[in-house]
């Protein structure tokens, strides 16, 4: 789909056709970065939006990983 560059106030800017917003799910505020072929329009980022899942995963690897040791410790060092 073609676009044309348009002047807007001091700037320049593109209108993005309706369809485009909704399959992309593009709203409010974006990411701009240039890349080889051009301007890539990405979502934004929230700070910390997965932190919550990436604490579990690194929790549970912590929990096996105390299950090991501990396995490893009781069989070598452990004396009743």
């Amino acid at each position: 789909m073609k676009a044309q560059i348009v002047q807007i106030g001091n700037s320049q800017g593109i209108r993005i056709p309706k369809v485009l917003l909704e399959e992309s799910r593009l709203a409010g505020d974006v990411e701009l970065e240039v890349c080889s072929e051009g301007l890539l329009i990405k979502r934004t980022q929230k700070p910390r939006n997965d932190w919550e899942q990436r604490f579990k995963a690194v929790a549970e690897d912590d929990e096996a990983s105390v299950e090991r040791v501990a396995g490893v410790f009781e069989a070598k060092e452990w004396q009743w």
